[in-house]
């Protein structure tokens, strides 16, 4: 790979964030319509399309010298065509360890490893700070999606970080990666807090009543998404927001 790269794309918007945050404003030539932190950048920034969407000859005539995709994020078809023509880093993340081996990465990827190990230690600060200590804040279920119902399950970075959050996530043993559940599944696992994510699927208000008709014993509550699924600079405020929403268990 170009060993100090002067026109990035990034295709992930944790990770555009955590390009912002190393300082590379100028170096950064494209992002997607879903890149919505920094402000400036979403406004000013070339869009090449969405995560799963990526409009490739948009982006071929940006000539980048370095783009920067996901496994879980990416469709593996929009990964391989543009890696038999640019370089790409391509992450895959499911613990908090690996999202700070990423950030590492891309500093040294982009020549600013300084500033990304002083990401890496602030997040490793706030993680020490608000660590579980072996308090259990009680069974969660993570709603990702309405129609159909989906959650996040094992083997997910949001899995991951309820955990760091003191959370058990109560779909962890039977089901993988993001499933369709059924009002069955939920109610039979009894869970004291059922977690409606701002994305995806926008949850709003008006959910929250309709779930606590069927599971009357949870404790319903909107959480920030960003907050569980963006792994990047972003995590620096995660530990943080965790100790916010965290309660006993009931």
């Amino acid at each position: 790979m170009t060993s100090n790269p002067q026109r990035i794309i990034s295709l992930v918007p944790s990770k555009t964030e955590l390009l912002f945050d190393l300082g590379l404003d100028k170096r950064v030539v494209g992002i997607t319509k879903f890149c919505i932190h920094p402000d400036q950048w979403f406004r000013s920034k070339t869009r090449i399309g969405g995560t799963k969407n990526t409009h490739l000859e948009k982006i071929a005539s940006l000539n980048p010298d370095l783009i920067i995709a996901n496994k879980e994020e990416n469709t593996k078809e929009d990964v391989e065509w543009l890696s038999q023509r640019f370089n790409v880093y391509m992450s895959d993340i499911t613990t908090v360890d690996h999202a700070l081996k990423m950030i590492e990465k891309v500093g040294d990827l982009t020549n600013t490893r300084e500033r990304a190990d002083l990401i890496v230690s602030a997040i490793q600060h706030e993680r020490k700070v608000f660590a579980r200590e072996g308090t259990s804040y009680g069974s969660a279920v993570y709603l990702i999606w309405r129609e159909p119902m989906m959650a996040a399950a094992n083997h997910t970075f949001i899995n991951a970080m309820l955990k760091e959050g003191g959370w058990d996530n109560a779909l962890e043993d039977d089901f993988e990666r993001y499933p369709e559940v059924a009002w069955e599944d939920i109610i039979s696992v009894s869970p004291q807090h059922i977690f409606l994510s701002s994305e995806p699927f926008p949850f709003k208000e008006k959910h929250i009543a309709e779930i606590r008709e069927r599971l009357p014993h949870s404790q319903v509550m909107l959480v920030d998404g960003e907050m569980f699924s963006w792994y990047g600079s972003r995590m620096i405020k995660a530990f943080p927001y965790f100790d916010t929403i965290r309660k006993p268990s009931f």
